[in-house]
């Protein structure tokens, strides 16, 4: 009877672990084997089709070497400062806005919203006929007010910013999420009290409201600048090439074209893993120098 019961006790504690080995599975065959796989390649030249040559550290040292490298990471710093400062302060500014009693504001929230669960490629082809120079709209509302048009993807500053302008547009919405959940969570007499006090809007944002977000601001400052740093399909979609004079191409843009346009497997795996660790140093940075401002740690 004992020996049946502990039979059966054993069963149950297994049993979880028996539903979780599927996802296990999957998750170390594609994504755990990978991680350490492109390590392992990263120190060898490797074009698939002839065998590796091991070159310990030569890739990395190529790689720091590369003029073209430096470009790609100049230019992804510029897509994550400029799309992240001015996507947040813009999605703050929002959600401010949205925060407030208004007619129609379920509609406002879901129309902000669209864009960040429509498919990126769906449109980021969208918004390149919207920068055509010839045919787009946004020349064409230029026009409407006298202003002369712009050759957006074809100007190297000026492909840099539709760049940006497109990874704001299509954030904005889940920013916009994260900020008014926390807006609505802050308690009203807060604002009630200060208001007795004489306090205008702008008092009530700068002592209220923006040191509750401090928690949120940092989360979203983190995920954001993840996020920026690993963009490619916006630049691969509007400037296959890397745009005019190799201006919008990015970290990720630059790895893919030499693993999948040049084969050099080894070179790639290695700007994979240089740009991993520029994402871990800025997510460590931020979390230091900002963490106990912003989050009251």
């Amino acid at each position: 009877m004992q020996t049946t019961a502990s039979s059966r006790s054993k069963r149950l504690a297994i049993t979880p672990y028996l539903y979780l080995l599927p996802a296990f599975v999957v998750i170390l065959t594609f994504q755990v084997l990978p991680i350490f796989y492109s390590l392992f390649v990263s120190f060898f030249e490797w074009d698939i089709i002839r065998a590796r040559r091991f070159v310990g550290l030569g890739n990395y040292l190529d790689l720091f070497r590369d003029v073209e490298f430096w470009q790609a990471l100049f230019n992804t710093t510029v897509f994550a400062a400029g799309s992240v400062v001015f996507g947040l302060a813009i999605s703050l500014f929002i959600a401010v806005l949205l925060s407030r009693k208004i007619a129609g504001l379920n509609c406002y929230r879901l129309a902000y919203f669209i864009p960040y669960v429509t498919a990126m490629t769906a449109v980021a082809i969208v918004w390149k006929w919207l920068f055509n120079p010839q045919f787009g709209l946004l020349n064409y509302l230029l026009s409407l007010v006298g202003l002369p048009g712009t050759r957006w993807l074809q100007d190297p500053f000026w492909a840099r910013v539709a760049v940006i302008i497109f990874v704001i547009w299509k954030t904005m919405g889940f920013n916009i999420l994260i900020f008014l959940t926390r807006l609505l969570d802050i308690d009203k007499t807060f604002y009630e009290a200060a208001e007795i006090d004489g306090a205008g809007p702008w008092r009530l944002f700068r002592y209220i409201t923006w040191p509750l977000l401090g928690p949120t601001t940092l989360f979203l400052l983190i995920i954001s600048t993840i996020f920026s740093f690993q963009m490619f399909v916006p630049v691969y979609i509007m400037t296959p090439d890397g745009g005019p004079a190799n201006s919008c191409s990015t970290m990720v843009f630059f790895l893919y074209e030499n693993a999948y346009v040049d084969f050099r497997m080894g070179y790639a795996c290695s700007i994979a893993y240089v740009l991993f660790f520029i994402i871990l140093a800025l997510t460590l940075i931020q979390r230091k120098a900002l963490g106990r401002k912003l989050s009251g740690l």
